[in-house]
């Protein structure tokens, strides 16, 4: 009897054993704390935070890359507009440019009686200055030998020669030319010539100025009109140096024209007017 007691207390006993073992695996349905997931849970931990962690960190730089070629594309953007602009801001200075040379030039057609005719400068000699050069006018448009030839700034030179389509042209800064000029403030008359060392420099020598002139550098320097080549007040330059040597005209100055002969591109030739006699 004693031994039939015992047995069933040990079956009640293995039954509630049993009961709070199944109870303990089922309780995390209602929030309830897992004791053996939290057991495995514990040492797993430091080795998801570390996974994560690696996985923050490659999510990190994929997206430092992403983001800087996404900046490398807007810089190439920024730069290709940059480029586009600065290209239409040199067009709208041309323009400027050539709109200010053209009304230099027709206040030069207001001065003169003679016909002007634009040209394009289309090739030059050898050398780093146009010297001798060629025009897109000739005959068909007529110019003739020695018409003189200035752009915007002042006086250029004269044509040397005329084909039909085309005219060389010879500037000031050449060896051959000779300018009678005057001094714009003095009035008095010099002239003007090429000189084979000077044209290197892209300058011209003032020759025969009386020795009872003051010249003074800064002194503007025009034509005089007193040849049948070049009309009256055409601007030539300005004297930058004086240079006094012993001798009645041993006296000299350089000349820089207000031309750049580095740099020529449109030009005009006056077209000398012929004048008839009444007595003809």
């Amino acid at each position: 009897m004693r031994r039939l007691f015992e047995n069933k207390v040990f079956i009640i006993s293995l039954v509630v054993i049993l009961l709070f073992v199944l109870a303990a695996l089922t309780a995390n349905e209602n929030g309830k704390l897992n004791v053996f997931r939290n057991a495995f849970s514990v040492p797993l931990n430091p080795l998801q935070r570390g996974i994560k962690s690696v996985g923050d960190s490659i999510k990190g730089t994929i997206n430092f890359f992403r983001d800087a070629r996404t900046s490398q594309q807007e810089n190439a953007e920024l730069k290709k507009k940059l480029q586009e602009a600065e290209r239409d801001l040199e067009k709208v200075y041309r323009l400027e440019k050539e709109n200010e040379d053209l009304k230099k030039l027709l206040s030069f057609k207001d001065q003169f009686i003679q016909e002007l005719v634009g040209c394009n400068v289309t090739s030059k000699d050898a050398g780093n200055w146009f010297e001798i050069f060629t025009i897109d006018r000739g005959s068909k448009d007529g110019i003739a030998v020695n018409d003189p030839v200035i752009n915007a700034n002042g006086l250029v030179g004269r044509v040397s020669r005329v084909d039909l389509l085309s005219s060389k042209v010879v500037s000031i800064i050449d060896t051959e030319s000779s300018v009678s000029a005057r001094l714009s403030k003095s009035r008095d008359l010099v002239i003007l010539k090429g000189d084979a060392q000077l044209r290197m420099d892209g300058l011209c020598r003032l020759d025969y100025i009386p020795p009872d002139v003051e010249v003074s550098v800064g002194d503007k320097v025009e034509t005089s009109g007193m040849s049948s080549l070049y009309p009256k007040g055409i601007i030539i330059g300005e004297i930058i140096q004086v240079i006094k040597n012993e001798g009645q005209y041993d006296y000299y100055a350089i000349v820089k024209p207000a031309v750049d002969f580095r740099r020529l591109e449109e030009i005009a030739v006056i077209k000398m007017i012929q004048e008839v006699s009444e007595e003809q």
